[in-house]
């Protein structure tokens, strides 16, 4: 696992100044404490920060082919390679190395740009071949692996791991791109392709693009897609113990490493499972690592315990302070652009945890999206029984009505919620799961921005994320179609942003097998009935599970991993709210309606209603504001009267 970054000149044959160079590479030293290696010729630069993982002795990057007409420098894990390496050995390559660095030119160098059809892992890579004059540059399929990229207005093409890595070029512009900030408000993150400052990128998951001398832009174009068949009419039985089998040939790949291996436990399904089948392929008990909370509300700690015990794993548990709000401005330093999760802070305990421990760690994530396990696929599917009974004509004006007349009942029991599903009712289903996942709901952040910063959009709204992909999901069911919007959207943007910068933070590598894209493919033909069966999400995850764990573990109330924002407004972190988001910095941005803001903060504080998730979003931003952005957030550099 590492941090890459570097420089192409599009227009000729300039040498990119070493000094930035380095500096590309020194901000992301917590992703590769190890070693740093740099490759410079005429136009071109390659960085690498290294966390050695994979053959520690010989696998340093940038790495070349034999002649040196090949260069790579990459980020993640080719789990396959070992596969390869006959195959490309026959075709005439001679290896270096025992490192699945090298694999990836010998397969450039076989197969061009189709050799990402072959690779199986979590990846994002930059290849330059210079007999060709082609830069190659690739991410993996479900987007584990983050890449940041930009054309410079002088034609130098920029590109690095985190987007602080393009910041530490001095000609890289600073401009907030104000699309993103609605889009930010509305899910919490800014979704690929775009990033929050104008002019730089993210390639999407499963896209690469090819740049030669002369191009004036990239064209990222995908080489994979998942595709939701649900045709794939399997017995309960039969799904159960193809599901095992799939799971362990994930996990088993995941487990090859030359350094200490372990894996997070939280006492989820997810997380359970993953540590269950390593027990089961390992000859020596699995470190696992969890999380407490001093908040019993939070704390889910006795059922990782569970499993630990029956699986005899080398369990270490730390308990976190249910006021463990110091983190703010670190998380905003860290992920560079606002990022509204907060579970983000118990992510990054749990990752400072396990690098004490162990250098790789598997993780669970994944599995909600491709299995049909969020509370939130149960009520969609519920509500879109009721919006195929009725046309959206008569369900518009009646729900539309009952939504705006309806209270926000936040203290309500959740059958008593009904605001946000008649909401839901009002609309078309890629709207309606827009508006569920959506932190700050439409009239909110309609309420939230200055009228300068509304004609300023000029009637964009971040929906039009969601309208984008569901035109590519290839299918009318309806938790097929919202899984699809997950894995393109909230997979990307929310769950693997937040666990790669918080687990880079501390120098640990994270992989997921329940996102082996071949997995993820075969899910994706299952019928949606054995995800979803009633009222219960993971169906058929939880049934091949039996034999493996606790019913407590598969069967409970879901928990996540949540932290008390709602009493932390009203409590220890009062006035930093007040200053925050009440302040001139907020103020001065030209963006916000400053009444709405006050009336956030007041009917919080004063216990009136919970704008918990919506005051949180504003707190990241304005952390974001002080810790990354400087002067670039103006009404004038907006395009916005000041």
């Amino acid at each position: 696992m590492c941090g890459i970054a570097g420089m192409f000149d599009t227009r000729g044959r300039r040498e990119p100044p070493r000094e930035i160079v380095e500096r590309m590479a020194d901000v992301q030293r917590h992703r590769g404490p190890d070693e740093t290696g740099f490759h410079f010729e005429p136009g071109v630069a390659f960085a690498h920060r290294r966390l050695s993982v994979i053959d520690p002795t010989l696998g340093q990057q940038p790495l070349s082919n034999e002649d040196g007409s090949v260069v790579v420098v990459f980020n993640g894990e080719i789990y396959n390679f070992q596969e390869l390496v006959p195959e490309l050995k026959a075709l005439g390559h001679t290896f270096r190395t025992h490192s699945d660095t090298e694999v990836i030119v010998h397969a450039w160098e076989s197969w061009g740009e189709a050799c990402v059809a072959r690779f199986r892992g979590m990846f994002a890579f930059v290849l330059w071949d210079r007999k060709r004059e082609t830069l190659f540059v690739a991410r993996d399929r479900l987007g584990v692996k983050p890449l940041f990229y930009a054309l410079l207005d002088d034609g130098m093409f920029l590109f690095g791991s985190e987007l602080k890595a393009l910041l530490a070029h001095p000609r890289f512009p600073r401009e907030i791109e104000p699309e993103c900030v609605e889009d930010y408000f509305a899910l919490g993150y800014i979704p690929e392709p775009r990033c929050i400052f104008r002019g730089a990128f993210k390639l999407p998951p499963g896209e690469s693009f090819v740049l030669r001398r002369g191009d004036t832009q990239c064209r990222p174009a995908p080489y994979w897609d998942v595709r939701f068949t649900c045709d794939n009419r399997l017995s309960v039985e039969a799904a159960s113990d193809e599901l095992v089998e799939r799971l362990r040939e994930s996990v088993r790949l995941r487990m090859i490493a030359d350094v200490p291996l372990g894996a997070f436990l939280s006492g989820g399904v997810d997380s359970s499972a993953v540590v269950a089948t390593m027990a089961h392929l390992s000859s020596e008990p699995v470190n696992t690592c969890s999380i407490a909370f001093d908040d019993p509300a939070f704390n889910e700690s006795e059922f990782a315990a569970m499993v630990a015990r029956r699986y005899g794993t080398n369990h270490h548990v730390e308990t976190v302070a249910s006021d463990d709000f110091d983190l703010i401005d670190e998380l905003a330093r860290l992920y560079d652009e606002p990022y509204a999760d907060s579970s983000a802070i118990p992510t990054y305990r749990v990752c400072q945890l396990a690098r004490k421990r162990v250098t790789v760690a598997l993780s669970g994530d994944g599995g909600d999206e491709s299995l049909g396990g969020y509370r939130r696929h149960r009520l969609h599917v519920m509500e879109e029984r009721m919006r195929t009974a009725l046309p959206l004509g008569v369900r518009k004006p009646v729900f539309g009505l009952l939504g705006r007349l309806y209270p926000k009942a936040d203290w309500a029991p959740r059958v008593f919620r009904a605001k946000t599903t008649f909401e839901a009712l009002a609309r078309d289903s890629v709207e309606a799961y827009f508006h569920t996942m959506s932190v700050l709901r439409d009239n909110q952040r309609h309420a939230l921005y200055s009228n300068a910063f509304r004609a300023r959009l000029g009637g964009y709204s971040a929906v039009e994320v969601f309208h984008r992909h569901a035109r590519h999901a290839g299918t009318d069911d309806p938790l097929a179609l919202i899984q699809y919007l997950d894995l393109k959207t909230y997979l990307v943007g929310d769950i693997n942003t937040k666990v790669d910068r918080a687990s880079m933070a501390h120098s640990l590598e994270v992989r997921e097998p329940l996102m082996d894209h071949k997995l993820v493919e075969w899910l994706a033909t299952l019928p949606s009935d054995l995800k979803l069966r009633g009222m219960e999400g993971k169906f058929i995850f939880k049934k091949a599970m039996e034999p493996y764990l606790p019913a407590d573990v598969l069967y409970r109330p879901k928990m996540g991993f949540a932290v008390p924002l709602a009493r932390w407004f009203r409590g220890p972190l009062r006035e930093r709210v007040r200053e925050s988001l009440l302040g001139e910095r907020m103020a001065d941005t030209g963006l916000f309606n400053q009444s709405y803001l006050q009336h956030l903060v007041s009917d919080h504080q004063s216990g009136v209603k919970d704008y918990s998730a919506s005051i949180w979003a504003l707190l990241m931003f304005e952390a974001f504001l002080r810790n990354v952005a400087g002067d670039a957030v103006q009404p004038a550099a907006l395009g916005m009267a000041s």
